[in-house]
């Protein structure tokens, strides 16, 4: 007699937090006052449950969820705000009108406490020596005094102050300061050239700029004073040059040191601003032209990354957060908002992967991280290496390691577990430089399954949706956002009437924010993440994320890294190659390709089986190390390189030219 098998229940999840850790998060105290005090629905005891209510809530009541995280977080308004959301309209949403605050003020609190005074805020380590601490008594002084130095050189509120500077404690007091005169922050990093600086710079037109004479990575220093000079030569609205001798050369003529700007003793200040006034100008890859110059606000951000820092990565005063980041990455200012929560921030100045793969797994032992930030490609770099992180070094004070830059894969979050340690909360998150923030991502309550992000933030109402505009569940659409988000940019830099701005994220879906990812909402309440879907692979109707492809292929030993194009023929035919970058020692045979055929139709589907598969000496990223695939494309098409991308905007130009030379030996008519 046959029987019909069982219906296959949910996945069993890779991790559950225990009781106890439930029980103490932030968001779990936060739900329950929010409950008592804002109309949030009652907590019932069951974690994920508990969580889908409380988010729903924060979506449909957005002016009382945010009012919730304003008094949860003591933020001091010094003129009160008349209403919490005037206008809900995306673009051109008004949060809390009437208010004025100063971000600064709030980053350094914990400095004004006697009791956390000689705490350290900051730890900096580089490549060449131990962590240096700077306390939070320091840290408040010296961005009081360089705060007095900025007044003095006639700064105002909304004079923009840019930084040409690694992750150093400087470069946090420069921002720290910029926003206690109410100034607007913008950084580099020091290993974009000129080029790429100025077409950054030159559009916000600063008036000081904080530089170093060179920085040390990957064993080797890089001198910068040339790059320096170009940029004082091409930035003529500077009225003053701050240097920081990072490898002990002195000023140039005309330029202040950083010892003269920083060593008087004063009271701190802080400029009170509107809650939109700008706080700081992030930028976009620039891929295809001119960087978009995002302003973000004093307040969005403020609250936001309240949010994130202390609801969602569940930060406190004990925590030392440490993500590995560059200033010219969003990333970095998410980082410096850990002062927020009274965390300590570590300041890693130098190569990931120096002097070995494990380097960030040491630089967390030696800082007693109880928070990592680092990249999917990290992890999996890792796991190729057959690093042993639990295993080689102390990690007993790490609860989280949260990752970010790409879809963490499955094999990921299989390896953290196994080899990071089994207690550990795996917090893979997704969001952008266009809000400085995550739209999906970590929750201390929840369950983590692996290949998904934990769950939609809240105040965030995430949603896949397809062409039409409707809802999806458990199948892949577009990444929207349908209310408004406190570090939603305020405007883009000279960007008259708002142009770009909406062309940038609302012309799909009018009022509606599009993000420009493939994902999908799971009926569990996850999220997985399928890559953007401005480069998706289509074929026949069929949409496929490219990060679904990499994940599979990149397991396979000899593959480094790969690259999947989707190129639409002007037959109407579509030609899907995979580039791969293999690994030391590899050569792509008729073997070898076969197992990447194989290993693909048997992990997704013979559609997504590529065209051809070819060897290639490189992929091309962008500056912040985010693979590149749209100018690819376009070079495959035909279009000339200096049409196909902003040359400035890419890690390295010879790998993109590999690519148009290709294109250009072959014609569309012999691609299969």
């Amino acid at each position: 007699m046959s029987t019909t098998p069982e219906p296959a229940g949910p996945p069993e999840p890779l991790w559950r937090p225990r009781p106890e850790r439930v029980s103490a998060a932030q968001v779990t105290r936060f739900h329950r006052t929010a409950a008592e005090r804002h109309g949030a629905p009652a907590p019932a005891g069951d974690p994920v449950a508990d969580y889908a209510a409380l988010h729903t809530w924060s979506v449909r009541e957005p002016e009382a969820f945010w009012q919730a995280v304003a008094e949860w977080f003591d933020v001091r308004f010094s003129s009160p705000y008349e209403t919490v959301l005037a206008e809900p309209a995306m673009p051109g949403a008004r949060w809390f009108p009437g208010a004025r605050l100063n971000y600064a003020e709030h980053a350094l609190r914990h400095g004004r406490d006697p009791r956390y005074a000689d705490r350290p805020a900051l730890l900096h380590v580089d490549e060449r020596q131990e962590p240096a601490a700077v306390t939070w008594a320091q840290l408040t002084a010296q961005v009081a005094s360089l705060a007095a130095e900025l007044r003095r050189l006639g700064v105002t509120p909304g004079d923009r102050v840019a930084g040409y500077l690694p992750n150093i404690p400087q470069a946090v007091v420069a921002l720290l300061a910029s926003a206690a005169v109410g100034a607007v922050w913008t950084s580099c990093a020091p290993d974009f050239g000129a080029r790429s600086v100025l077409d950054r710079f030159q559009q916000v037109e600063p008036v000081v700029l904080f530089t170093v004479d060179g920085y040390r990575y990957g064993g080797k220093t890089h001198e910068r004073a040339g790059t320096v000079a170009e940029l004082r030569a091409a930035l003529p609205t500077l009225r003053a040059t701050v240097h920081i001798p990072l490898l002990g050369t002195p000023a140039p003529e005309g330029v202040l040191e950083w010892a003269q700007v920083t060593g008087r003793q004063v009271e701190p200040a802080y400029e009170q601003v509107d809650f939109d006034h700008p706080l700081w100008v992030l930028y976009s890859s620039g891929t295809t032209g001119l960087p978009k110059a995002i302003v973000q606000s004093q307040g969005g951000i403020l609250l936001e990354h309240l949010k994130q820092t202390g609801l969602h990565l569940d930060l406190t005063e004990q925590d030392r957060f440490f993500w590995y980041t560059s200033t010219g990455w969003m990333m970095w200012n998410f980082l410096v908002s850990g002062l927020l929560v009274g965390a300590t921030v570590v300041l890693y100045d130098g190569s990931p992967g120096h002097p070995d793969t494990a380097a960030q797994w040491r630089i967390a032992e030696r800082t007693g991280t109880t928070v990592l930030g680092t990249s999917a490609a990290y992890v999996m770099a890792c796991r190729k290496a057959g690093v042993h992180p639990a295993r080689d070094f102390d990690l007993s004070a790490l609860t989280c390691v949260a990752t970010t830059g790409s879809p963490l894969p499955p094999d990921g979050f299989t390896w953290l577990h196994e080899e990071a340690g089994a207690d550990l909360w795996i917090a893979s998150v997704s969001g952008g430089t266009d809000v400085c923030s995550c739209f999906a991502g970590g929750v201390p309550t929840l369950p983590v399954h692996i290949g998904e992000l934990q769950a939609p933030c809240l105040g965030t109402d995430l949603q896949a949706w397809d062409a039409q505009g409707r809802p999806l569940t458990d199948e892949v659409g577009e990444l929207v956002v349908t209310n408004p988000m406190p570090s939603m940019p305020i405007r883009f830099w000279n960007d008259p009437g708002g142009t770009r701005y909406r062309d940038s994220y609302f012309t799909m879906y009018p009022g509606v924010w599009r993000h420009g990812d493939w994902i999908t909402l799971t009926s569990r309440g996850t999220v997985i993440i399928h890559g953007r879907s401005d480069s998706t692979l289509n074929r026949q109707g069929v949409r496929m994320g490219s990060a679904d492809i990499y994940e599979v292929v990149e397991r396979l030993p000899e593959i480094r890294e790969s690259l999947v194009i989707g190129v639409e023929q002007p037959d109407g035919g579509y030609w899907m190659p995979l580039f791969v970058r293999l690994a030391e020692g590899a050569h792509l045979d008729d073997a070898l390709r076969e197992r990447i055929r194989t290993a693909i139709r048997a992990s997704l589907s013979p559609r997504h089986v590529p065209d051809e598969v070819i060897a290639v000496p490189g992929v091309p990223h962008t500056l912040t190390g985010k693979r590149i695939e749209v100018p690819v494309k376009r070079l495959l098409q035909g279009a000339p390189l200096e049409r196909a991308v902003n040359p400035g905007s890419v890690d390295d130009l010879e790998v993109l030219r590999f690519y148009e030379r290709l294109a250009a030996e072959r014609t569309i008519g012999d691609r299969p």
